[in-house]
């Protein structure tokens, strides 16, 4: 059985000029382009109360109302997808997740997520918490952060997993490149933030209904017109990094859904990686802490970045 949501999407300056296709892709983060190309030709998006083509560019002030399929979830499928294990045992498994990778399905992501991979690697040894869609996973990076990320191999193991992202004593640190140079060389982003009023596809700071979100930050080095930083998560909200890094006037470079897309080289989206994760081992007790270097590409642009000074 099929039902549908309705989002809204407010152009922006950020956005406007831009394919529709490609707005709602990257609004709908979890949608992929070739789904949102086939719900324009079904007539599913309306841009000022008309039906539009992919190929559409609107202006600033128009509203996109998109109706989105909402297909009954199936259970996931195995699939063989070669993963970047940076640690296993029967409790857990750790992963360095690519650039690109869905963390678990979704509409336009029937298949090649890190579910599908986990799926095929662990067999039936995935814990059942999360249900048919997400097996196994505790916490998610989005599809174009790259970096770490931590999956339960039984019950046990996610209760306690969960339970420590609860209290924060998980170590999660990022690696970021931000746009301009911050005021000061160490700070923290207390900012409490929802999803947005205006867009509902985004998070926002909302000191109203949002909640709690603190990131901790350290500029690790400076170029003319970007800073390379680490992020340390003391809170894990949707888009945390991303939205707080844009609200005080820094978006990461390659981020066009939260104003940092402009930039003269190829990111593939938001310049961000999950560095360092650290945990208490949920059978031994051990205080376990794992580090994943920089991806090639990232590593090339600071490297580019350094030449130009």
């Amino acid at each position: 059985m099929t039902e549908e949501k309705i989002e809204t999407i407010e152009i922006t300056e950020e956005t406007a000029g831009e394919r529709i296709d490609r707005i709602l892709a990257e609004s709908l983060y979890d949608l992929s382009r070739s789904f949102v190309q086939k719900c324009l030709k079904d007539g599913k998006v309306l841009v000022n109360g008309r039906p539009v083509k992919a190929s559409f560019r609107p202006e600033i002030g128009d509203t996109a109302v998109f109706t989105v399929p909402q297909i009954k979830a199936a259970p996931a499928l195995p699939e063989d997808i070669p993963l970047d294990i940076v640690y296993e045992d029967d409790d857990v498994i750790l992963i360095n997740k690519p650039k690109g990778m869905v963390v678990h399905p979704a509409p336009g992501h029937a298949g090649g997520t890190l579910v599908n991979a986990l799926l095929f690697h662990c067999r039936d040894s995935l814990s059942g918490i999360n249900g048919v869609l997400r097996p196994g996973i505790v916490h998610r990076i989005d599809r174009d952060t790259t970096g770490l990320l931590i999956a339960c191999k039984n019950d046990r193991a996610h209760v306690s997993l969960a339970e420590q992202l609860k209290e924060h004593s998980i170590t999660r640190v990022y690696r970021a490149l931000a746009i301009g140079h911050l005021p000061q060389a160490e700070g923290t982003v207390d900012a409490p933030i929802g999803r947005s009023e205006r867009d509902r596809t985004k998070m926002a700071v909302d000191a109203r209904n949002g909640k709690q979100a603190i990131t901790h930050y350290r500029v690790l080095e400076e170029f003319p017109s970007y800073t390379f930083l680490e992020c340390r998560l003391e809170t894990g909200r949707t888009h945390q990094i991303r939205v707080h890094m844009a609200s005080i006037g820094h978006p990461l470079a390659g981020d066009e859904v939260y104003g940092g897309g402009r930039v003269p080289f190829v990111t593939q989206g938001q310049m961000l990686h999950a560095a360092v994760f650290g945990f208490t081992h949920p059978t031994t007790g051990e205080r376990m802490t794992f580090e994943a270097p920089l991806p090639t590409y990232f590593e090339e642009i600071v490297v580019r970045l350094r030449r130009e000074k």
